[in-house]
């Protein structure tokens, strides 16, 4: 149950009386299920429970805040925490390890300062089908998809169809214990840095996207993605196409060039029942093994707030060769040249 908590108070800002709305809203997201997934050492299988299996989803909390400024300005404020329904633990050593940041929004747009959802995240969000299902999606491809910075500033703004962001970062990771990614170096401000920036166009049934992003998280390395995407609805069905291109280079980095393409499907069969699918190709540089990834999940919705699921997944190596470009549907390592099948049931709470 969402629980919003309004407070109105007379304040004084800038000697000047007036009258400020504000608000703070808990909410987030309970969810766990029981996953099965072969090859998971060798041949063997495995059979466990997961904290939910999602970029939206998981097990998580939050708080959102924002108050009236006057002159359509407000200051707003997001924490966000992650935790293992299964254990009862924090997702990691972060109290607020899925965003924390203050900002000022307006008719404009908004200024964001803190960690945050880097745009290409967003499109994500926007672009790929099966992003509520993180193991069964272009995550398990690329995890930077859905990624998140540490020590950003970022601008939002949408005006009438059209919705652009832009992100600078100073460190985009200071959790890494061997300081990738880590940042705000004296002399040396290039080191974890990262910035991007995201156009999208929407009208109608129609809408497209574009993106851009670099992480550098050394001085002499450079991580670079770009993306394109588009989906149209029409009636209950809505199709998606896209394709994110990489490349790393410079000294020390692991060389590497790969473009993922993708294609999806939504469908809402019946007003409780959603089905969706997805294809993903995986070309890589310099190796014939160019994994796929084919997904597909059911949701079936008791209310607005309750639901249950089936996620299935099956990631195809089709080579021994180029152990860096395979496939998993979870963090487990399989062997180069192996396939792997997974499938997740689970119920999902949202408050």
């Amino acid at each position: 149950m969402k629980i919003k908590l309004a407070v109105a108070a007379a304040t004084t800002v800038f000697a000047v009386g007036a009258q400020a709305q504000s608000s703070v809203t808990l909410y987030g997201v309970v969810d766990a299920g029981v996953e099965y997934l072969n090859r998971t050492a060798g041949d063997h299988s495995n059979v466990r429970m997961q904290s939910g299996n999602g970029i939206t989803t998981g097990s998580w909390w939050g708080l959102r805040g924002t108050e009236d400024l006057g002159g359509s300005l407000k200051g707003v404020f997001v924490l966000e925490s992650g935790f293992n329904l299964d254990t009862g633990k924090s997702a990691d050593s972060r109290l607020f390890n899925r965003q924390a940041f203050v900002g000022l929004q307006s008719r404009y747009g908004a200024l964001l300062l803190g960690r945050q959802q880097t745009p290409i995240y967003d499109f994500t969000l926007a672009f790929d089908p099966m992003a509520d299902t993180s193991q069964y999606s272009i995550v398990n491809l690329d995890p930077f998809m859905a990624s998140r910075a540490d020590n950003a500033i970022q601008y939002k703004g949408t005006f009438g169809g059209l919705t652009a962001a832009a992100l600078y970062s100073f460190g985009y990771d200071n959790s890494n214990a061997f300081g990738i990614g880590s940042g705000e170096v004296p002399g040396n401000y290039k080191k974890g840095r990262e910035y991007a920036a995201s156009l999208r166009y929407t009208t109608g049934p129609f809408d497209i996207g574009a993106v851009y992003d670099l992480r550098q998280p050394d001085t002499r390395v450079k991580d670079q993605r770009a993306s394109v995407a588009a989906s149209y609805a029409f009636g209950p069905t809505k199709v998606f196409a896209g394709y994110r291109w990489e490349n790393a280079s410079g000294a020390g980095a692991a060389l590497k060039h790969n473009n993922v393409y993708w294609l999806g499907l939504g469908y809402q069969a019946t007003p409780a029942l959603m089905l969706k699918g997805a294809v993903y190709y995986n070309d890589w540089a310099g190796t014939s093994a160019d994994p796929m990834v084919f997904v597909a999940t059911a949701d079936y919705s008791f209310s607005k707030r309750t639901s249950t699921y089936l996620d299935l997944g099956y990631a195809w190596n089709r080579s021994s060769k180029g152990v860096s470009s395979r496939a998993s549907l979870s963090s487990d390592n399989i062997r180069a040249g192996d396939s792997q099948f997974g499938a997740m049931v689970g119920v999902r709470h949202r408050f």
